[in-house]
């Protein structure tokens, strides 16, 4: 009797893996391909590996899950492609194969499955779990630890910030422009406290109520990114249901990560018959912080450059993104332009010190937003803001990807951290935690602590505050 061969298990859209044509583009944008010059870890050499694996001509082995596992998913690639891959898609699905399908090493199953997916989702959770790590930092015995240890020890800020959010902060500004809901983050609400509330803040300013709804709960994103499909569609549905109900002109987010998973609720649940319509509606509402406030008149206003500033009389005008960059699955493009009066005089005093800005992978590539976090920090620092080369090269943090594999990590941090000390900058900004703790932790190790890492919506803040 003839044996029946089984059925490779289907995990692509054929559709999207055969977009690649193999032209090469994508090499120079991709960060791994660009440390290894290996072109298995090239986007191009990886998807040739997913159709393999799927035909059945590639074994499920150490081998072909090591260049997976490597991909930092910074999605640099899509910005890059002639072809419009939808790497992020074929990345996703490769991994929630990879992790149903193969069998890990002890360690890395305990790391993955369960110190980050059971940890960092939940903020009580994350709270209990750096009890530990903050006594070892302080009793100073990082150097008794295992470098793997001491590396994620030296991710932790100096101290926690967990200010809690009023579920609805009210504006005072005038004219009163509506009211947004705000997405508060996992690890964000515990480490980056003060930059929500800054966020806030700033969303208040700028004419709007914050609604930030209590139940939610994590956007997805460590999830989707890691191979669990599933649970980042089960989060979908959550905070579907928690921000649905509201009357909001818009969903804001200030983690370029969350935001992008944000925007594609609408693609991940796309084959949910009762909730692809309503999906797509939440994710048409998702906007990042950067890209709602550079479209604000009455917030562009408040924080224009003023003329005779340290960096002389030039005026740097402020423009929101132009309309149809915003993230490829977005039902609708980025915030509609508004223009800002060159009239009102500013409060703000130039920025004195010298300030350059990194992209965060999932804002610059996934949502395709450059120009309004560019905007904004320009309004403050005029001519004192010098970009960063490679500013859209990953320094490495990538979600859980330091924590899973902190080699590369590492030399992507220190990549950054180089470029960084060349521009003599004493301020970075930028619209990640994850990318803010990475690069703090760089900056420390190279011996320019110095050298400030600061959210955007802190940097805005505390230049604001300082006119008052």
């Amino acid at each position: 009797m003839s044996v029946v061969a089984p059925v490779p298990a289907r995990f692509l859209d054929e559709n999207q893996s055969l977009a690649c044509i193999h032209c090469g583009l994508c090499l120079s944008a991709c960060p791994t391909y660009l440390e290894t010059g290996d072109e298995n870890n090239s986007p191009r050499g990886r998807i040739y590996l997913m159709r393999a694996v799927q035909d059945g001509r590639l074994p499920l082995a150490k081998t072909a899950v090591r260049h997976i596992d490597l991909c930092l998913g910074c999605r640099a690639c899509e910005a890059a492609c002639p072809s419009g891959v939808h790497y992020g898609d074929l990345l996703e699905g490769t991994r929630d194969h990879v992790e149903r399908s193969f069998r890990r090493q002890a360690f890395q199953s305990f790391l993955r499955r369960v110190a980050i997916e059971q940890v960092f989702p939940f903020p009580f959770r994350t709270k209990l779990a750096l009890l530990p790590a903050r006594f070892l930092r302080a009793l100073r015995v990082e150097r008794l630890l295992p470098k793997f240890a001491r590396d994620a020890l030296s991710l932790l800020p100096e101290k926690l910030s967990a200010a809690p959010l009023p579920e609805l902060a009210l504006t005072t500004a005038e004219p009163r422009r509506g009211r947004v809901g705000f997405l508060r983050g996992c690890v964000a609400s515990v480490l980056f406290g003060d930059t929500n509330a800054a966020s806030v803040a700033l969303l208040n300013r700028a004419g709007y109520d914050v609604l930030t709804p209590t139940a939610q709960g994590c956007c997805g994103a460590l999830y989707a990114h890691s191979g669990s499909l599933a649970r980042a569609r089960a989060c979908a549905r959550h905070n579907i249901a928690e921000f649905e109900p509201h009357a909001l002109d818009a969903i804001i987010t200030n983690a370029a990560g969350c935001g992008s998973t944000l925007k594609e609720y609408g693609h991940l649940l796309a084959s949910d018959p009762a909730l692809a319509a309503r999906a797509a509606a939440f994710s048409a509402k998702v906007k990042d912080l950067s890209e709602w406030l550079a479209a604000s008149p009455e917030f562009l206003a408040g924080i224009r450059q003023a003329p005779g500033g340290s960096a002389g009389p030039s005026r740097v005008p402020l423009r929101p993104t132009p309309a149809g960059t915003a993230n490829r699955r977005s039902p609708i493009a980025n915030s509609p332009t508004a223009p800002a009066s060159s009239e009102e005089p500013s409060r703000l005093t130039h920025h004195t010190l010298r300030v350059t800005l990194h992209d965060a992978c999932h804002l610059a590539h996934a949502q395709r937003i450059t120009k309004p976090p560019r905007d904004l920090v320009r309004a403050v620092a005029g001519d004192n803001f010098v970009e960063l080369p490679e500013s859209d090269v990953c320094c490495g943090s990538a979600g859980s990807y330091n924590l899973t594999e902190p080699e590369m990590a590492e030399r992507l941090q220190r990549r950054k951290t180089a470029n960084i000390l060349q521009t003599g900058a004493q301020i970075v900004v930028t619209t990640n935690p994850g990318c803010i703790l990475q690069i703090q932790a760089g900056l420390r190790k190279a011996g320019a602590a110095h050298v400030r890492v600061q959210h955007l919506a802190d940097f805005l803040k505390a230049a604001l505050d300082s006119e008052e």
